[in-house]
């Protein structure tokens, strides 16, 4: 089977060569938003009165095509909040998921809780650009990056007052985390294959450090799965083609909190 991460990241080193021809990084830090503070993920998954999920705004995936291609940002985000999410995430890489800068910031301007940036950073350049468009919360995943690079990255992005989510999907890719992580998530999917297992966040649980916020990602579907996670001691669940698979992804949301 061909290694889909693989391709998104080769093209991904490519998009951002473009992307330095056209606005420098010193262009980036003139953003209205870079010198603005961030919203924590990690003050808000932590806040009770929310449900700890961070609900995903994503037109298209690799390996399904388009999910919900005519999606309007602002309403289905809005959805979200409303009901109680905790972090909104928007996929901001268009060639394999359809999504766009501008989608993060459409939802940026309308919503009061944090936005995740969720792409393939790859380069120190699209941290400065994670800034630049209004993200509060950046993805970096281990699978695609070395040690040093995580590292590297990481700490760029808290020197400039991002969070970062570090994404694992096994227990050899542990030893990325260091301490400019504020949430670890456990992907459910093979990024290489793109199958869900979704047990794999429980069987690695108990070796992630105790101080780091840690999330579930992927395959999830069910709020019964949710339940089993949080006892497991789960505080966050990324959750996006569960509820954009729906017309109404605000009111699907909204469903699934209301079995919680």
């Amino acid at each position: 089977m061909k290694n889909i991460l693989n391709q998104i990241v080769e093209q991904k080193r490519i998009e951002v060569q473009q992307k330095k021809q056209v606005q420098s990084i010193e262009y980036l830090k003139q953003s209205i938003h870079f010198l603005n503070p961030v919203r924590s993920a990690k003050a808000s998954v932590l806040d009770e009165s929310k449900t700890g999920i961070i609900a995903e705004f994503k037109r298209k995936s690799p390996s399904k095509g388009f999910i919900n291609e005519n999606a309007k940002v602002e309403d289905v985000v809005l959805g979200y909040e409303q009901f109680g999410a905790s972090v909104v995430s928007v996929l901001t890489d268009e060639n394999f998921f359809g999504g766009s800068i501008k989608d993060l910031q459409q939802a940026n301007e309308v919503l009061s809780i944090p936005v995740l940036r969720k792409d393939f950073i790859v380069d120190a350049y699209q941290v400065y650009e994670t800034k630049a468009i209004g993200a509060d919360l950046m993805l970096l995943i281990a699978e695609c990056l070395t040690k040093d690079e995580v590292h590297d990255l990481a700490k760029l992005a808290k020197e400039i007052g991002l969070e970062v989510l570090l994404e694992i999907h096994s227990e050899d890719q542990l030893e990325k985390v260091n301490e400019y992580i504020d949430l670890i998530g456990i992907n459910n999917r093979n990024l290489k294959t793109f199958e869900v297992d979704t047990e794999k966040s429980k069987q690695i649980l108990k070796q992630l450090p105790e101080d780091l916020i840690k999330v579930a990602e992927s395959g999830i579907s069910d709020p019964e799965v949710v339940k089993d996670l949080k006892a497991a001691g789960f505080q966050s669940f990324l959750i996006g083609e569960n509820f954009m698979k729906n017309e109404n992804p605000g009111k699907a949301f909204q469903e699934f909190v209301n079995q919680l």
